[in-house]
């Protein structure tokens, strides 16, 4: 169920692939920063309760 792309296959297969690429570098640069930002939070919350002892 592939559709008949003609002269312009490779530039359509060239424009799909690019985007998947940058999709997966959109999700993993997420995922990285909300790893980042939960062990910030963690420390914050840990001096904070050490503070109020």
């Amino acid at each position: 169920m592939i559709p008949d792309l003609g002269n312009y296959a490779a530039e359509v297969m060239a424009a799909y692939g690019l985007s998947f690429l940058l999709l997966v570098g959109i999700v993993a640069m997420s995922l990285r920063r909300c790893r980042k930002l939960r062990t910030q939070l963690a420390e914050v919350e840990a001096r904070r309760d050490r503070a109020n002892v």
